[in-house]
This record gives structure tokens, sequence and C-alpha cells, in this order.
């Protein structure tokens, strides 16, 4: 195989770098608004409200960012195919700072009543719509840019960078959540949502200097009218077979939000140290994605994905048990084995092992709306499973809830395709080989 031209030489390292800055800031927007559901808008958004139906209403306001997902991932996708990944990349990062720092400065219910949380759910939707096309815009651009032998590992750092968002997000309401219960309900939630303004404008830098993907702008003159129509003509087995394998994201919808609001308002332990069970967690996850997806070049996605899916049902039962008793030592080994460790083989596999199921002139549309429809319902997992049960002892129900959503997703990958040995010009193609990369390809990184 031909070696890079000049003009992509390096890019493979950029385009990676691009997506997991862009992402950590993207996602730090995001989380933040899932912890603060978790912690302080059933109080401040629905006072009114029992303490137990405030905080599944608060949850539920975090779901509702996902169902925007699904139509953002139609609209963007089609922009992301017919326009460039780039466009959408830019876009999405605008659109996600300027609707946090409005968040952050909602008046309460106490202010102006029920209008309030109306005014966050129209937010929420906003933020969700901004997700709908970030992870596969990036996701789609760094994997485009890489050396066909190690596309998983340089597609993992649009998810490495998810993870710092998370550990941004968490630890920014570290001090927040040990400000005294009167300051944090009227001025310490808002500091968070605000810092979205430094956010958004390093993010816009970094995004500007992005180059658009050679895949790309070589079928540029070739792009299809309506790619959606294309990609669900040709490709809708392996949109349905995405959708159901991203219900994984449970996992991480109920260990970052649920597990959260379970061990701090019905247990009643303290914030501070289940906050650092997250970041902990997620620092171990940004050293596993990197490895697991190299991993994943050398033996195939589907392996490692399933192993990952599969501990994941395993240890959500000891971890929530844990939490239930009030362990700390026990939460905060086993939150790092499940959502560090297990979690991670999902994550650091997935940008790859779904888009390489697509070709290039529907890949952003078939990652986009196949990945943010199973988001979706993951979304409202947390909702679901608060539900389930609100009692110190109704975790067991919400483990088998989490374990089965795993067994679905393995389920998913189980029938797909092995395309890690596949080179990058035959991905999606009705004729898929299984021809190997030679060692000596292409390694513009």
């Amino acid at each position: 195989m031909a070696s890079p031209s000049p003009v992509t030489q390096g890019m493979p390292r950029k385009a990676a770098l691009a997506a997991w800055i862009g992402s950590a800031l993207e996602y730090y927007d995001f989380f933040i608004y899932g912890t603060a559901a978790a912690l302080v808008f059933n109080k401040v958004f629905f006072p009114a409200s029992s303490p137990a139906t405030g905080t599944l209403l608060a949850l539920a306001t975090f779901g509702v960012g996902y169902l925007a997902r699904p139509v953002g991932a139609f609209v963007l996708g089609h922009v992301g195919d017919r326009l460039g990944r780039k466009k959408v990349l830019v876009f999405t990062l605008l659109l996600m700072g300027a609707t946090t720092f409005l968040v952050g400065c909602l008046p309460t219910y106490a202010s102006i009543g029920v209008l309030a949380p109306i005014l966050l759910v129209v937010l929420r939707l906003l933020q969700g719509l901004s997700a709908a096309g970030e992870q596969a815009g990036a996701n789609s651009m760094s994997m485009e840019h890489a050396p066909p032998h190690r596309r998983g590992y340089y597609t993992s750092f649009t998810l490495s960078g998810t993870q710092a968002g998370q550990i941004l997000a968490t630890a920014v309401f570290l001090p927040i959540a040990a400000l005294p219960q009167e300051q944090l309900l009227t001025w310490g939630w808002r500091i968070p949502f605000w810092c979205s303004a430094i956010v958004v404008v390093v993010g816009f830098v970094i995004r500007r200097k992005i180059d658009e993907t050679p895949v790309f702008e070589q079928n540029k003159s070739d792009v299809a009218k309506l790619p959606v129509a294309v990609l669900f003509r040709t490709q809708w087995k392996d949109v349905l077979r995405v959708v159901a394998a991203a219900t994984i994201a449970s996992v991480s919808t109920i260990f970052t939000v649920y597990a959260l609001s379970y061990a701090v308002n019905t247990v009643g332990l303290e914030r501070g140290p289940i906050l650092w069970v997250g970041v902990l967690a997620n620092v171990a996850a940004l050293l596993a994605i990197p490895f697991l997806a190299g991993l994943s070049d050398r033996i195939g996605r589907k392996p490692v994905f399933i192993a990952g899916c599969l501990a994941c049902a395993v240890l959500i039962f000891p971890y929530l048990w844990s939490i239930s008793n009030g362990s700390y030592p026990l939460i905060f080994t086993l939150g790092i084995l499940l959502f560090g460790v297990a979690y991670s083989g999902v994550n650091g596999v997935w940008p790859s092992f779904y888009g390489e199921m697509f070709s290039a002139k529907v890949r952003l549309s078939g990652m986009a709306i196949g990945t943010q429809i199973g988001f979706a319902i993951a979304g409202f997992a947390p909702s679901v499973v608060a539900a389930i049960g609100s009692g110190k002892d109704d975790w067991l129900g919400v483990a088998v809830f989490t374990a089965a959503v795993c067994l679905l997703s393995a389920g998913a990958a189980l029938t797909a395709r092995e395309t890690h040995d596949v080179p990058t010009e035959e991905l999606g193609a009705a004729h898929v080989r299984r021809a190997k990369v030679p060692a000596s390809a292409t390694r513009g990184g």
C-alpha cells in the first residue's frame, strides 16, 4: 500500500489529539449536568415534590437530553456526510458550550415556578442535539486519518477524551459539593456551568485548525444527496446492530448518575468520597482505553468488546452491593474495576468497531444514528432503575437490569463481522474480505 502523501503525513496524531481535546471539553459540559442532576436539581428545580419523586424527575431531565440525540444524529449525520466532518465538530462544540453556560444562568423554581424546569428541559434537549454529532464526527475524523493497522488505537482517543471530560466535570464538583448546603443550592452549583465559557473558546480554536479527512476530500464530488436514504437502503442491518450494541452505555449512565444518587441520597454516604470514585475510575480508564484499543488492532474488535460487556455484567453486582453496605474500600476497588477497566474494553473498541461497519459515504450518519438511538435508551437507564427501586435494599434489581443490557450488547457484537484486518477502502463494502493489512502498511502517524 502506498505511503501517505506529504499533505497527510503526521495527521493521524493531530486528528487523534484534536478529537481527544474536543471530546474532553464537550463531555465536561455534558457530565456536569449529570452530576448536578444527581446532587442538586431535585432541590433547585423540583422542590415541591417528595424527595424520591424530585430525584426521579431530576434524573429524567438527564435522560431527556438523550431524546434529542436521534434527531441530532439524522441532521448532523447528513451534514457530516454531505459537507464534511470538520463542520460538524465545530458546530457541536459551540452549541454545547452555549447551552451549558445558559443552564448556569437559569432562575430556580423558587423564582419563576414551573417555567424553571421547562427551560431546563429545553436547554437539555439542545445539549443532546449537540452530543449527537460529537462522537460520530470525532470518530470519523480520527479513523479516516489513521493508518489501517492502527485504527482502533487512534480512534480510541475520542473516548479517552470523554473520560478526561468526566474527570474534569467530577473534579470541578468536588469543592462545590463540599460547600454548605445553602451556598451549594444558591450559587455554588452554577460555577461549573459558567466555566463552559472558557471551554468553548479553547475548543473552538483547536477544532478550527483540523484538516478535513482525505477520505471525504477524495469523495467530495460523489457524495450522496441523501446519505441517510443510502444508509438505510444498503446497511440497515448494521444500524440495528449498532443500536443494540450501543445500549451498553447504560453502564456509564448508571455508574455516573444513578449510583451517585443512590449512594448519596438513599444510602446516605458522603458526596466527596463517592465523587472521588468516579475520578479514579476515569483515571484508570485513561490508561486502559488506548491499551485495550491497541489490543483490538492485534486480536480483533469482537473479543475485546464482548469481554468488556461480560465483565461489566458480572461486576455491577458486587459494586452496587458494596454501596448498599457503605464499604468505601470495596466501593473504590470495584468502581475502578467496573468502570475504569471492564467498561474500557467497550469504550476503547466501539469507535473503530462501529465505524468500520460503514462505508465512507454514510459512515458519520451510520455511526451517529446507530449510537445515538442506543445512547438514548441508555440515557433513561438511571430513571428506569430508580423506578425499579428507590430503597437501600433494591440494588439487586438494578444490577439484574444492567447485566441484561450488557448481555444484549454482547449478543449484538457477536453477530457483527470482524473488521480489524480489513483495508480501509474496503470497509462497509458488501464484499468485505478479511484481507490482512500488512505490517508494512501506511504508518502516517
